[in-house]
């Protein structure tokens, strides 16, 4: 499956993070039209997404967390991974989060759980296979009209969604020397969501490749910064496309995650489309997580 790029290009503005969920069921052409990309989009044989049509409350019971519990969902995506995979944090960050775009643009809520659910109740409501393990769910759903005071509170009120600067991530060709083609696809990336927003992804950049790294070995809230570092390599890869950019990754021993290379020649590409500004892409169009 090709990536749908200025559709998911879209949802990475759009998307919030969301734990409370109006208990409607959803609408089954929208799950269909879900579980229909989760099979066709197999970027790695080794990850693979399920869509579950019910409650994930048992996957949920008793997890509170840094936001809170997750709350009145009525179906969940269970993101399965083999366990003999070496980078399968970062090849479910990749997938998982093209899944959550998808239902984003669908007009769907999610959050990604990646610690404090029940691994085992998750495999026996979708099924695994042998060799395979549950890395991460989101719960789906659709958001209420308001967002609910709980949600405010356990989000600090906006200071878990602030973005570091990406001055701060960023090394190796000078920013003033960035082309534009890789200021949108960095800024892209910056907007990754990430366990309790720790943004845990540095970024190397060459004049034709750009490499994600964790900013430390340690793991912490129980969840894999390379899982995180994943989200953030498909969100760069998406903006780099949205400019008519390709390549491919390579994954990388620790603590570099992986590379993504630039592909022939830009042969004039690697811009906007006509009448954007690359600014027109920076984190202030997002609000939030």
């Amino acid at each position: 499956m090709e990536l749908p790029v200025s559709r998911w290009f879209d949802a990475i503005f759009l998307r919030r993070s969301r734990r409370i969920f109006d208990p409607r069921p959803v609408e089954p052409g929208l799950l269909e039209a879900l579980q229909s990309v989760c099979i066709r989009f197999r970027p790695f044989p080794s990850a693979r997404a399920v869509v579950a049509d019910q409650s994930p409350e048992p996957v949920f019971k008793g997890a509170v967390g840094p936001y809170g519990k997750v709350k009145g969902a009525p179906a969940f995506i269970a993101f399965i991974g083999a366990t003999d995979d070496s980078n399968i944090q970062e090849k479910m960050g990749y997938l998982g989060e093209g899944l959550i775009l998808e239902a984003t643009a669908l007009g769907l809520a999610t959050c990604w759980v990646g610690g404090l659910f029940r691994p085992l109740i998750a495999a026996s409501l979708v099924g695994i296979g042998e060799g395979e393990r549950i890395v991460a769910v989101t719960p789906i759903g659709y958001a209420p009209a308001r967002r609910f005071l709980e949600e405010e509170i356990m989000s600090g009120f906006g200071r878990n969604h602030r973005r570091k600067p990406l001055t701060d991530l960023v090394s190796g060709l000078e920013e003033e020397n960035w082309p534009d083609w890789m200021k949108v696809g960095l800024h892209a990336a910056g907007l990754a969501p990430s366990a309790v927003n720790r943004q845990p992804w540095r970024f190397q950049v060459e004049p034709e490749s750009i490499t994600v790294s964790v900013n430390s070995e340690q793991d912490t809230f129980h969840i894999s910064k390379r899982l995180d570092c994943g989200i953030a390599m498909l969100h760069l890869e998406v903006g780099l496309r949205r400019c008519g950019l390709q390549g491919g990754w390579e994954f990388l021993k620790p603590p570099r995650v992986g590379r993504f290379r630039i592909a022939g020649p830009q042969d004039g590409k690697g811009s906007p489309r006509e009448g954007e500004n690359w600014s027109d892409f920076s984190p202030r169009r997002a609000s939030g997580k």
